[in-house]
């Protein structure tokens, strides 16, 4: 396996935030698909399955929440079914975003949309029963509605309103410019690029100052991080439009591991400490979230 540069890692001061002291994030899993570690990370066997999951994060916030990514909807397997044959593997699915939104009797007046890291079918294929505004940039607005990776969005998507944003401020972290949605840093939009032409990381700051990299498709699963390794060139070929720029993008999560939970968007354990949904909703306090 061949590894990339070890980066440096970060050193300087973490950007300020204050987010509000009843702020909050739940993980709310939708379900899985299988996959051997030999295509989804250089060096990985072909006798280690690995169960991706797909999984979306609720932000809970006073100036409104949002979901990352939106996981299995009700009609995944109609939505697998129209990928390429070398896309399709087998996969489970258990309850939607919606269905659990509604057992925990959440209020969804307070969503304000769906944030997508980027418009993959196992980021969107829940949008099918999420009637809520989709939070797009305009690289991944145009990656959607154009490539064919953006197929399985533009059926789900077809009924929704799309909200454009713009990534025009500061530097943050070491990538180029940022957005922050709150203006209190708790919520910050990165473009990161590569895997699809706008996919973000969105960084996730909490009351106790537990620290979020939440990075899509940088890397599939965690081994990219500890071992610095990208995926197999064939999948780079397949699943990603600008390998540099992505290589790019990896390198600047990689440097902030030691600082704050990176994570990879399929990596079950990578969602460790983040809780779930309770049955029925109650309002969290910060000692629930992760120190």
């Amino acid at each position: 396996m061949t590894r990339l540069p070890d980066p440096a890692p970060w050193h300087g001061a973490l950007p300020e935030a204050a987010p509000p002291p009843d702020m909050a994030v739940y993980q709310l899993p939708t379900g899985s698909y299988e996959t051997r570690a030999a295509f989804a990370v250089q060096g990985g066997s072909f006798s280690d399955k690995r169960r991706f999951a797909a999984t979306a994060v609720l932000v809970r916030h006073p100036a409104g929440d949002l979901l990352i990514d939106a996981g299995f909807g009700a009609g995944v397997a109609d939505h697998i079914r129209t990928l390429p044959r070398f896309e399709r593997a087998p996969h489970r699915a258990t309850r939607t975003v919606s269905e659990q939104l509604d057992a925990s009797g959440y209020d969804r007046s307070r969503l304000l949309g769906v944030l997508l890291t980027h418009a993959h079918w196992d980021h969107v294929s829940g949008l099918d029963s999420l009637d809520v505004p989709v939070l797009m940039n305009a690289g991944e607005l145009e990656y959607a509605t154009g490539h064919a990776g953006g197929t399985v969005f533009r059926a789900v998507s077809a009924d929704r309103a799309i909200q454009e944003y713009v990534i025009d401020g500061p530097p943050y972290l070491g990538f180029p410019a940022s957005l922050d949605l709150h203006g209190d840093g708790s919520v910050v939009i990165a473009l990161a690029g590569g895997h699809t032409t706008g996919s973000v990381v969105v960084f996730v700051t909490l009351p106790s100052d537990h620290r979020y990299a939440f990075i899509g498709d940088l890397t599939w699963q965690l081994d990219g991080i500890r071992e610095r390794a990208e995926r197999p060139w064939l999948m780079r070929k397949l699943a990603d439009v600008d390998a540099p720029v992505l290589r790019e993008g990896l390198l600047r999560v990689i440097a902030l591991a030691d600082r704050m939970q990176v994570v990879p968007a399929h990596d079950r354990a990578a969602y460790a400490g983040i809780p779930e949904l309770p049955v029925r909703f109650a309002p969290t306090t910060p000692a629930e979230q992760p120190r």
